[in-house]
């Protein structure tokens, strides 16, 4: 699971945040900070895999806290959500890291699609070893969310054959789904290009994909072929 802090001084704006994260598969909210001191003092307590960071804290701004934390050598991955547009407050969350800027107001489709992405990045980063020049591109790309479901274009180092292929294998295994390591059995495919081309499915939202955990106790990330929607 993805351990989530959630750092904004509305109560209501982080309950919400929480009900989002919640509602997504392999995601738990593992605490709320509501200052920018709170926040310093639970991330280095819950030690979390992704803090959602506001800029306008009453004591500090959320950019203060992103110094502190580099200055500190924390390596926790920050997705910045906040209301704050001017030029510098982004470079300075890019100079800290930040692996996406989301602009308040934004709709739960957004703030989903940023998080998806993150746990792609991750499990792209798991799998791994040494990365060419393709695989170091496509990495930060992800992490700047430049992989968005609404594109049904395929991006550099994707071949539609291929997608074609590892789409209408997930189809075929239905509901039960596939491994990257069952699709790469299947289709002859190193696996990490079967992950690579499953979570092109999960971005064009042509596939789902959840954590299982098996009977060792390490969690299996598991792709599953998404039902159209049925008009009504």
């Amino acid at each position: 699971m993805i351990g989530v802090l959630i750092v904004d001084d509305d109560f209501m704006v982080a309950k919400v945040h929480a009900g989002f994260v919640s509602a997504l598969e392999g995601f738990e909210v593992v605490g709320t900070a509501s200052s920018g001191a709170q926040a310093l003092t639970e991330i280095d307590r819950l030690g979390p895999d992704l803090v959602l960071l506001d800029v306008y804290l009453p004591d500090m701004t959320g950019l203060e806290v992103l110094r502190r934390l580099r200055a500190g050598g924390s390596p926790v991955d920050v997705i910045v959500i906040s209301a704050a547009r001017d030029v510098e407050s982004i470079r300075s969350a890019l100079h800290g890291g930040v692996l996406h800027y989301l602009v308040k107001p934004f709709d739960r489709r957004a703030f989903e699609t940023r998080l998806r992405d993150y746990a792609a990045l991750r499990g792209e980063l798991e799998d791994l070893g040494e990365a060419a020049q393709p695989d170091v591109d496509r990495m930060f790309g992800m992490s700047r969310g430049g992989l968005q479901p609404s594109s049904v274009a395929t991006p550099k180092g994707i071949a539609p054959e291929t997608l074609e292929l590892v789409r209408k294998t997930l189809e075929e295994v239905g509901p039960d789904g596939l491994s990257a390591s069952e699709c790469s059995e299947r289709t002859g495919l190193a696996r990490v290009s079967a992950r690579r081309y499953l979570e092109q499915l999960v971005t064009q939202q042509e596939a789902d994909v959840r954590q299982r955990y098996g009977s060792a106790g390490r969690p299996e990330r598991r792709f599953t072929p998404r039902s159209p929607r049925r008009p009504g």
